[in-house]
């Protein structure tokens, strides 16, 4: 049955899980380990042989490279990721505290970029060859081709210093103070019963979303019509229009549903690409999730940091791809039987 196909693609892709992680962990373990002595970056210049060898061997370097990340992927395996040498706090608490920051900005520039993308590019596959379309496309590769440093800086330089429209940084107004509960400030501040907080909030959302949401719209439009104009040549699409059949049934249901497959795939991929432009996105915006984090802990050579917070970041993305497969099941039947 078709429940029974998507619980094997399940535990095929849950099965694939750790190889990834193995694989992921290594790589990222033996580039850090490359690049450079973590001991020598933390002491002074003028620090002695003696002190780098007691440091060394205070933090476990002095053990052989093999025999240090068995002991890393073990430990990651039970939940310890090693202690911030900055702030002395364990790295799991660390992220886990910035992490709901970092997926409500995220999760606001993906509903941004889904809810303008797919419209625009379903509207440019109908109008293909229009001005309508050109425009669309054009617009796209703007946005595409736009450095997210740049397009931030100048947003910030025309909303916040000349307009004075929205705050440059942080994540809601200092005269508001309420417990987290979430750490999500959209849902705290609602909950938290003063008013004016949730709009404080949404405020201080708006420029950071709109930078990060960039890139993935333009994306997200150029595929939306590139799969649409696939799908509105098939022999279906044509039947049903010859047939008399309400063209906006035809490209609602039978051309965007077929459609949306390589759509969803490229969503899925962006998750990623966020995870990229949101460490850029935060530093310039001071916003404190995972980006500014692992930036501030490159500046400080926080190896643990740096090493654990890659990880836990790849394990996100095989997260959401997994989430994206299961996706492809319920949408299109025919994936479910083959």
């Amino acid at each position: 049955t078709g429940l029974a196909t998507m619980f094997r693609l399940l535990l095929t892709r849950l099965a694939q899980i750790p190889i990834v992680i193995v694989v992921v962990s290594f790589i990222v373990f033996i580039f850090l380990n490359a690049s450079g002595d973590p001991v020598r970056m933390l002491l002074p210049i003028e620090a002695s042989a003696e002190d780098v060898e007691r440091m060394r061997m205070a933090l476990g370097l002095d053990r052989p490279l093999l025999v240090r990340y068995g002991e890393f992927l073990l430990n990651a395996l039970r939940g310890d990721f090693g202690v911030s040498f900055a702030s002395k706090r364990p790295v799991a608490q660390e992220f886990f505290a910035r992490f709901p920051a970092t997926v409500e900005l995220s999760l606001c520039a993906m509903f941004i970029a889904t809810i303008i993308g797919i419209p625009a590019g379903i509207l440019a596959a109908v109008k293909r060859g229009s001005w309508l379309d050109q425009a669309t496309m054009g617009t796209a590769l703007v946005g595409y081709s736009m450095p997210i440093f740049w397009w931030g800086m100048l947003l910030i330089i025309l909303f916040s210093g000349m307009l004075h429209w929205t705050p440059v940084s942080g994540r809601i107004a200092l005269n508001y103070f309420f417990q987290p509960v979430t750490g999500f400030m959209l849902i705290d501040s609602l909950l938290s019963g003063q008013k004016g907080a949730f709009l404080s909030a949404l405020h201080y959302l708006i420029l950071p979303t709109v930078v990060l949401a960039t890139i993935p719209l333009a994306v997200i439009a150029r595929q939306t019509r590139s799969a649409m104009l696939e799908v509105l040549g098939e022999d279906y699409v044509r039947t049903a229009k010859a047939k008399g059949m309400n063209p906006r049934r035809v490209i609602g249901v039978h051309a965007l549903r077929n459609a949306l497959i390589p759509v969803i795939t490229t969503i899925g991929l962006q998750v990623g690409l966020l995870m990229a432009g949101a460490i850029l996105t935060e530093t310039i915006f001071s916003w404190p999730g995972i980006g500014k984090w692992m930036i501030e802990a490159v500046n400080k050579r926080d190896y643990f940091v740096v090493q654990s917070g890659l990880l836990l970041i790849a394990l996100i993305i095989m997260a959401v791809n997994l989430i994206v497969d299961v996706l492809y099941a319920v949408i299109n039947p025919r994936i479910r039987h083959n």
